[in-house]
């Protein structure tokens, strides 16, 4: 027998609800086209800059000088034969961060939930994964400024 003070459980009481980012104002108004073009540049470059530990393969490869790298390549060498699906995890969750980014509040919700990714500000600005790397969105890709100028 149960309890009779106890309750069924409600699932994950410590998730965040997300939500818009506050408004913004870009340094200048800028036109839709322009606003599209900087989150397509975002999104193009965002994989190689963030996400990622330190010994990912991919930011040994390409951040550091051959000699330099050798040692955190074989340690990613061997992180990779032990657990193959850590590469495609780490695209995975810039997948879900995007789809997350582009659809409303409630799909937002349910897409950062069953990707398993970790929301640190409720606006998605700062998100981890399972494993703790670290994802940051700029509030354009979240969010038009206030100062957009709109086509007539």
């Amino acid at each position: 027998m149960g309890c009779t003070g106890s309750s069924p459980a409600k699932g994950n009481e410590t998730a965040k609800k997300i939500r818009k980012p506050k408004p913004w104002k870009h340094s200048e108004p800028i036109t839709m086209a322009h606003l599209m073009k900087m989150r397509d540049e975002f999104w193009d470059t965002a994989p190689h800059y963030g996400g990622q530990k330190a010994e990912n393969l991919v930011h040994s490869l390409t951040m550091q000088p051959v000699h330099e790298h050798m040692s955190s390549v074989r340690f990613a060498c061997q992180n990779l034969v032990e657990n193959p699906l850590s590469l495609f995890f780490f695209w995975e969750i810039w997948d879900a961060l995007r789809a997350a980014a582009e659809a409303d509040l409630a799909l937002a919700q349910a897409i950062v939930e069953s990707a398993g990714v970790i929301v640190q500000a409720p606006d998605l600005t700062v998100c981890y994964d399972e494993r703790g790397a670290k994802y940051e969105l700029p509030k354009y890709v979240l969010s038009e400024p206030t100062n957009l100028i709109r086509n007539s």
